[in-house]
């Protein structure tokens, strides 16, 4: 009974999207490339790959807004451009930081616009961005809240959390975020890889699985919203968020 009950819910939600991942030289951080970010992820069998670079004030040394932003597209357009000859759909996404803190926070349903226009709240903290702007088509996510360093803020701030963060260097604690996010009723819940480093074995850890192929960035955060997907988690185990 419940072989055949994950063997439905895998024929159900059967695309397969990444939710987390960075490119180098965006993402400091990772050692991947562009090419090899398209490369891997079809390789894993995904459909969908969300970049996610990290996106803050001061990105890139001695650049300006504009310039930190045509980098940040670049690397997308690459990574999409790569994909192609695989049939991989790549989405933009990305991780904020404000000045504030260390914290991060994905954001679904971005562009170009979008990320200008959050570049210029950094310095305003998170509270007030959440408080005195709407981002009526996206959505707003914690990421990996239990991460050392990390500081909770008030859930009526966030449109969500990403309660299974799989990155292996790091401890994002994700029974303890799970745990929260079930006591104060955080609706959207999302896992992802947060894939860097292509010699840690860590590719492709997670999926976002769905009835449908996620169109483009503000389709996926509908999709989100919506509430109708599961979780594949270390290959061939699903997790219902």
């Amino acid at each position: 009974m419940i072989e055949q009950l994950k063997k439905d819910l895998f024929a159900k939600y059967k695309y397969r999207t990444e939710l987390h991942a960075h490119t180098n030289p965006v993402s400091g951080c990772s050692n991947v490339s562009p090419k090899e970010m398209a490369k891997i992820y079809h390789e894993q069998n995904y459909d969908a790959l969300v970049i996610t670079n990290h996106f803050f004030r001061g990105l890139l040394r001695d650049k300006s807004k504009e310039e930190i932003i045509d980098a940040y597209i670049k690397s997308y357009e690459e990574t999409a451009e790569y994909a192609k000859e695989y049939g991989l759909k790549v989405i933009l996404g990305a991780e904020l930081r404000f000045t504030e803190n260390t914290n991060d926070y994905l954001l679904f349903g971005v562009d170009r616009d979008i990320l200008s226009f959050c570049y210029d709240w950094f310095d305003k903290g998170v509270e007030k961005f959440r408080k005195e702007t709407t981002l009526e088509r996206s959505v707003f996510i914690q990421a990996h809240p239990f991460r050392n360093n990390m500081e909770l803020v008030d859930p009526q701030l966030l449109d969500g959390i990403e309660i299974f963060n799989l990155h292996p260097n790091h401890n994002s604690r994700i029974a303890m975020a799970t745990k929260y996010a079930h006591e104060n009723n955080i609706k959207i819940r999302t896992a992802g890889t947060d894939f860097h480093h292509k010699d840690c074995g860590h590719e492709g850890l997670t999926a976002l699985r769905t009835t449908v192929l996620p169109k483009d960035s503000f389709d996926l955060a509908q999709i989100l919203k919506s509430g109708d997907y599961v979780f594949e988690v270390g290959k061939n185990t699903i997790v219902l968020p």
